[in-house]
């Protein structure tokens, strides 16, 4: 059996409207009883994208108990799937405009942990004092990237909002997933996108490793806030550890 079989976690959310915007279309899940932590990210400029992404979180929160964690996470996909569903016949009945959010979660059960995802909202890992990205976004920005263009320059297109990918977008929903042994001290921080227009990924390496995770969530919400949080922000920190 794993180190990380044995750990324990505990987490802390916030979400806040920003200081432009005037709804907040951001909703988040914190489970820690569970083990299922999810960001979603209704998508600006469409019709009604609090309710795309209040629909994604009220189909998560009420996941069964899991058994193991390939389940969970085949369990959460689906439920993604139904939300997508859900979300295609809705804007069908308000005639076509899309009603849609991105959405980032972090799943546990016992020593191991995954992300699943669609859009931009990202999940980010620390360990060792390290932060590392280890959700790749499904927008434009990427795809140049990938294509070969300077990042600096391709976040700066007339494209940088454009997501590829995201509940509600599209009939068919293709949800990406990866798979993680976990250690003790880890520390993830789910996000929107409000977050890291806001604050580098630079920066998280100090930010994510003082405090507790109440801390870390209100002082990564606080900064954005005093940058001008441009687009609403939501932020979920869980943190891995021995008990006792």
């Amino acid at each position: 059996m794993s180190d990380g079989a044995f750990l324990i976690w505990s987490s802390s959310a916030r979400t806040d409207v920003g200081r432009v915007r005037q709804v907040n279309e951001d909703a988040c899940l914190d489970l820690p009883e569970l083990g299922l932590w999810a960001v979603a990210d209704g998508m600006g400029g469409h019709d009604s994208g609090d309710v795309a992404s209040g629909t994604v979180v009220g189909l998560l929160g009420s996941v069964d108990p899991p058994m193991d964690l390939d389940g969970f996470v085949a369990e959460v996909v689906r439920r993604l799937q139904d939300a997508n569903a859900q979300l295609r016949a809705e804007a069908e009945r308000r005639g076509g405009a899309t009603i849609g959010t991105t959405v980032a979660a972090l799943v546990a059960f016992g020593g191991r942990c995954a992300c699943a995802w669609a859009g931009d909202s990202r999940v980010y890992r620390m360990r060792d004092g390290l932060v590392e990205r280890l959700t790749v976004d499904h927008s434009v920005v990427e795809e140049y990237v990938a294509s070969g263009m300077n990042r600096e320059e391709a976040e700066n297109g007339p494209w940088r909002n454009y997501v590829t990918r995201a509940v509600g977008a599209h009939d068919a929903l293709e949800v990406d997933t990866a798979f993680y042994d976990l250690k003790d001290g880890d520390t993830f921080l789910v996000c929107s996108d409000g977050l890291y227009k806001e604050v580098e990924e630079k920066e998280l390496d100090d930010l994510l490793g003082r405090g507790e995770p109440n801390e870390v969530a209100t002082r990564l919400l606080d900064l954005t806030l005093s940058r001008g949080a441009r687009d609403n922000v939501t932020v979920i920190v869980i943190r891995f550890h021995h008990p006792g």
